[in-house]
């Protein structure tokens, strides 16, 4: 009997239909075919959490039917049970719920694998559901072309498994017939002529995991694979790629073989930076050798770390803290860019914030995490929001302020200073009186009179280039004076008389700098400290020099000492001992660090063992199983 909803067959239901000409459509959202391979291992990744995934492998394979390269992805994940594949390779949807999760969207899978080649094939083998499962799917764009197909149709089959008997069951859900159809559908369209040929790909998939191959690989504009599998036997190419050894000018090439501008043609390169993090155990093996992490980090000197928190409506959204240097072997390197994570995925690698016409910001770059910004589809750039635009221009401001401080360690000259009209000397009311803790334990207060007006005139703030000492907001140390201090004008709280030039003046300005914000309180304007609750910048080493020049030798103790009064002489005390103390703590936690690591790995032999024994005991198990009884 023919089945009717509201009076119409069976065959005249409506349903969506999807046409084959969206995959190609849909797959164009990836410009970059190595941005597609990082979609597939987004995938990979996932797993760890959910489906204990250790290793990922990429390589090149052959497609048996014409001979020509095909690209395998296979992870070591949980894999998917007949359901889950048919959700996978269907559009939109997605049961990846964790906010931890790079793929959201669902419709990863689809855009990159149709990015790559015309015609992709997953092995997946799952042990989630009642019963172990491995299945098979095809997501061929040749097979809907060719046989005129006006709607997406992917066959697949599902076997149930008896992985200690290395036995397989067909699963015929909608009878025997259609199991038969999508069989002889993958039989002639995919690289694997007979059903044997189809289940030989799990022999190395294991208990769970999934493989996938793409074939038909897309070709550029010259008539050549997009990918190159024969320039690097240990790795994939971009077509096209330039070879910095042919490049004669040494400047040139050092900058051509530096790792922001191979990243783009080296697979290699690429997904050494791809994860900000990743698990000790978990490994990239690619073309046969494991991929090396890298720190993009580690590459940078005169390292300084702020923290930003972007705010809209007055809501704070998040924080997010940048490093920020000079990448090794400046001023000759001329990249620049920020190096812009999502959720430990990088989604902008190198992104410039300020215009290459001016050599200003060359070399400089940093390393972020953002994840309240989202990013776009195919995770190559981030939409174009009101957040995103506030980071860029902090980013901008960022490098200016670094640059200012730092490009002359690294050559550059800084422009002449500017003289600037003087403005007249701020009369500020004395500051409270401060407690002060005394050996005995108790505490009194210590009144000090304001100190007399400069007789120097001091220069407007944030006058760049006209100070000896002048720090950008971003990177004082806490306490830190925002008025910087002109050649030979007087110390803030150094008393009338003495300039810049004396050894107490000094003295008192290192003491100053040194001092808690309640200790300087009045000294800095209004827009001083609401630039400083914005950035709150990290910057323990300019604090750690300062003590450091104080108490470095018995000579400078008895130096510092001759200058200061009763009050500094014990609050320099007090920060001797709380420094002393510090230090001891510091001791003990790396001494845990220590007793952690050793136990961790201890932990791991044991877990190497017990998976030995395991598996001496399946091979006994199997073996014994083997062994037909013997009649009584």
């Amino acid at each position: 009997m023919v089945q009717r909803r509201g009076g119409l067959p069976h065959s005249l239901w409506n349903r969506m239909c999807v046409h084959p000409e969206f995959l190609h459509s849909n797959a164009t959202s990836h410009k970059w075919p190595f941005g597609a391979i990082a979609e597939l291992l987004d995938n990979a990744v996932d797993e760890i959490e959910t489906g204990g995934a250790t290793t990922i492998l990429l390589d090149k394979v052959i497609d048996k039917r014409n001979g020509s390269p095909a690209l395998l992805i296979q992870d070591d994940g949980g894999g998917m049970d007949p359901d889950s594949l048919r959700r996978c390779m269907s559009f939109g949807f997605s049961e990846k719920q964790s906010g931890s999760s790079i793929g959201q969207y669902g419709n990863g899978f689809k855009t990159s694998t149709m990015r790559l080649g015309a015609d992709a094939i997953v092995f997946t083998r799952c042990t989630k559901s009642s019963g172990p499962t491995q299945s098979i799917g095809l997501l061929s764009y040749t097979f809907l072309v060719e046989t005129g197909r006006t709607d997406v149709v992917i066959p697949m089959v599902d076997y149930k498994c008896n992985l200690m008997k290395g036995q397989t069951q067909r699963l015929e859900h909608h009878g025997p017939e259609q199991f038969s159809s999508n069989l002889s559908v993958l039989l002639k369209w995919s690289p694997f002529a007979t059903e044997e040929e189809l289940m030989q790909n799990f022999c190395d998939i294991g208990p769970h995991g999934t493989k996938i191959i793409v074939f038909n690989l897309w070709s550029n504009g010259d008539g050549n694979l997009e990918l190159d599998f024969d320039t690097n036997p240990e790795d994939i190419m971009i077509s096209g790629a330039p070879n910095p050894e042919e490049i004669s000018n040494s400047v040139k090439r050092a900058n051509e073989n530096h790792l922001a501008n191979r990243l783009r043609y080296s697979l290699r390169v690429y997904t050494s930076v791809l994860y900000l993090q990743l698990p000790d155990y978990f490994r990239i093996i690619l073309r046969g050798q494991e991929v090396k992490r890298h720190r993009i980090a580690a590459d940078l000197i005169y390292l300084e770390c702020i923290s930003y928190k972007p705010q809209i409506c007055g809501i704070k959204e998040a924080e997010v803290l940048t490093t920020i240097g000079f990448l090794k072997g400046a001023p000759t390197i001329s990249v620049h860019g920020f190096n812009i994570y999502h959720k430990n995925r990088l989604i902008l690698p190198f992104h410039r914030v300020l215009s290459s016409a001016s050599s200003k910001g060359r070399s400089v770059s940093g390393v972020l995490e953002v994840d309240f910004i989202k990013p776009t589809h195919d995770k190559q750039d981030f939409e174009k929001s009101q957040l995103f635009q506030r980071l860029i221009n902090r980013l901008k401001e960022m490098t200016n302020e670094y640059w200012d401080i730092y490009s002359e360690k690294i050559g550059y000259v800084k422009p002449p200073r500017v003289s600037a009209a003087p403005t007249p000397p701020l009369l500020l009311p004395p500051p409270p009186p401060v407690m002060l803790p005394i050996a005995n334990g108790a505490a009194e207060p210590s009144k000090r009179s304001a100190p007399a007006p400069a007789p120097a005139p001091t220069q407007p703030l944030r006058s760049h280039g006209s100070y000896v000492n002048a720090v950008p907001i971003a990177f004082a140390p806490p306490g830190f004076h925002s008025a910087p201090v002109k050649r030979d004008a007087v110390a803030p709280g150094a008393p009338t008389g003495y300039s810049l030039s004396s050894p107490k003046a000094q003295v008192m300005q290192v003491i100053n700098q040194t001092r808690s914000p309640s200790m300087a309180s009045g000294t800095d304007s209004l827009e001083t400290r609401k630039r400083r609750n914005d950035d709150a910048t990290m910057t323990v080493a300019s604090k750690k020099k300062a003590m450091q020049d104080l108490v470095g030798s018995s000579s400078a103790t008895n130096q510092v000492s001759q200058y200061m009064g009763e009050r500094e002489l014990k609050e320099f005390n007090f920060l001797k001992l709380e420094n002393q103390m510090l230090r001891e703590e510091c001791a003990e936690f790396e001494m845990t660090v220590k007793e952690l690591r050793l136990k961790e790995q201890n932990l791991r032999l044991e877990l190497e063992k017990a998976q030995e024994q395991f598996k001496s005991l399946l091979n006994e198990y199997v073996s014994l199983s083997a062994v037909p009884k013997q009649k009584r």
